[in-house]
């Protein structure tokens, strides 16, 4: 039988990836360079879109941007690039300014004694309002306006058609393209000049997650697949409050409800965060799921309670529209009852390494969004610093690729192309074990005896999806899973390496970093790194 020949066309800057990373980035590139952007549908579904609280930025005259960045720096335990948070932070209200010009319909603040015109709330860790909203849909409403620009736009083509499953080298190892399956299931292969990877996080690696379609790391292992450094994989933050309810999809309860007077209590009734931490519910997100997790363990509940109901009436549905039609529709009134919540994995701050304009260590890839490590976060992100960061590093990256010249697309290596067919339920049963592994070992908090039984179980349920993936024909599930389950492999490798206990990565048998006596590092890795 002869070779299957993949479909081949040729594109200038490639992005993948349609969050508002992605969507950020190909606004701005257009204006200098022709972009494909790889969209699928799934991507309205994405972290982008469940992103309720808001936009980190100084915009308030009583902030100022030493303070932002000092509280990106504790919420980060030690392990932040203070360059990179410095650079974020005051790029910041020239991002938020850009989306107003584009009609994001962020909320107003009518107060007579407004400093700003937008109203500014408090989330856990921020010594000051400074977050910016759209009542409490902001990912959704900044989203949309994004991608109504992006659709309108004559130099961005959008391909909705397409998933990536992986990058394309060359033998000088720099990108050139990715390789796609259509609706057909046959595969495309997209040359590029410029290959920019905005792709998400790797949430999907849990069970249990706050976003309906989680992503599971694809992005940062196809660039590892180049030879692409991944940074801080061992921190998986969880966000603390997702709405437990196990027969209904995830749903995020902002960390604005918090920030607004939230109360969490156990199950037994006990405020507990006030002998917790002295910032109490505002406390950052790892302390404060920690926080909960040990109540579940101390009552036997499967989540606590955050109460509300002391706001009134008035306030909680002006603040959280969304949230509380959303659990009405579930069949819980927040005006009248405790919210029951648990944590749920929410955010990766580890990724691919990028300097600040989203450069990779490979020659013509770039990553942007959370699928990059840019050092912003460190141990821990602070809550709505994620936008923030998408929307400068998408900037600061298309300024980048406007001072490239359209790259040559010498051709890439040639891969091989199977024929067998996997069935769905199968690589579904893989995909429920590598979460189940994760979920019971690498989560909020670790042991020794856990992290190597991971690696044990990890590694044998590795070798049984290579085989099939090495005879696979192209598949899109089967694909993500092959990524997911190395990411997980690498994950747990960095998580062992990490001999102190440190932001979002707790692990008993180690002791909290400030008795170290060792210099913060982050955790670097390759792929090549992983053990047959």
């Amino acid at each position: 039988m002869a070779p299957i020949r993949p479909a081949r066309s040729e594109h200038d800057v490639l992005i993948i990836g349609g969050g508002v990373a992605g969507l950020t980035l190909a606004l701005h590139v257009a204006g200098t360079r022709r972009v494909t952007l790889v969209r699928p549908a799934s991507d309205d579904q994405g972290a982008s879109r469940w992103a309720q609280g808001g936009i980190a930025a100084v915009l308030s005259p009583q902030d100022d941007f030493d303070a932002h960045v000092a509280d990106t720096l504790v919420a980060g335990d030690g392990l932040c690039d203070e360059r990179a948070v410095r650079f974020t932070v005051e790029q910041g209200p020239a991002a938020i300014e850009w989306l107003l010009s584009l009609g994001v319909p962020f909320t107003r603040d009518e107060s007579p004694s407004a400093s700003y015109p937008y109203h500014l709330t408090r989330e856990g860790g921020h010594g000051a309002r400074r977050i910016i909203h759209a009542e409490d849909a902001t990912g959704r409403a900044v989203l949309d306006t994004l991608k109504s620009h992006v659709e309108a736009h004559p130099a961005i083509a959008i391909r909705d058609d397409l998933v990536a499953i992986g990058l394309m080298g060359d033998a000088q190892q720099r990108c050139r393209g990715a390789r796609c399956v259509d609706e057909r299931g046959q595969l495309q292969e997209l040359l590029a000049g410029d290959t920019v990877l905005a792709t998400g996080g790797a949430s999907g690696l849990y069970r249990h997650t706050t976003s309906p379609h989680p992503a599971s790391g694809e992005g940062m292992m196809m660039a590892a697949e180049l030879g692409a450094e991944l940074m801080n994989l061992e921190f998986q933050q969880f966000h603390p409050t997702c709405l437990y309810d196990p027969g209904g999809p995830p749903f995020l309860i902002s960390e604005a409800v918090r920030g607004e007077g939230g109360r969490l209590y156990s199950t037994d009734g006990h405020r507990f965060m006030l002998e917790r931490d002295e910032r109490a519910e505002l406390a950052p997100r790892d302390i404060v799921a920690r926080a909960i997790d040990a109540e579940m363990q101390r009552t036997g509940s499967p989540h606590v309670w955050l109460d509300v109901t002391h706001l009134g009436d008035a306030a909680i549905r002006s603040h959280f529209p969304t949230i509380h039609a959303h659990c009405l529709h579930r069949g819980l009134d927040i005006t009248r009852a405790p919210i029951p919540v648990v944590p749920a994995a929410h955010y990766s701050c580890g990724g691919v390494a990028t300097d600040l304009d989203g450069s990779s260590s490979v020659p013509h890839l770039y990553a942007i969004g959370e699928v990059a490590c840019t050092g912003l976060h460190g141990a821990n992100r602070m809550a709505s610093n994620s936008l923030l960061e998408c929307l400068v590093y998408a900037r600061s990256c298309a300024g980048k690729l406007a001072l490239r010249a359209p790259a040559a697309t010498s051709s890439p290596t040639a891969g091989t192309v199977g024929t067998k067919r996997v069935e769905a339920h199968r690589v579904e049963q893989w995909r429920t074990a590598m979460r189940d592994i994760m979920s019971r070992h690498v989560a909020i908090v670790r042991r020794d005896a856990g992290l190597e039984a991971a690696s044990r179980e990890l590694s044998e349920l590795s070798r049984e999806i290579q085989a099939a993936v090495e005879s696979a024909a192209p598949d899109t599930a089967l694909a993500s899973l092959w990524h997911a389950v190395r990411l997980a492999r690498l994950t747990v490798m960095a998580a062992r390496q990490r001999r102190e206990s440190r932001g979002l990565h707790f692990n008993p048998d180690c002791p909290p970093h400030d008795q170290t006596g060792l210099a913060p590092r982050p955790s670097r890795l390759h792929l090549a790194d992983l053990p047959d």
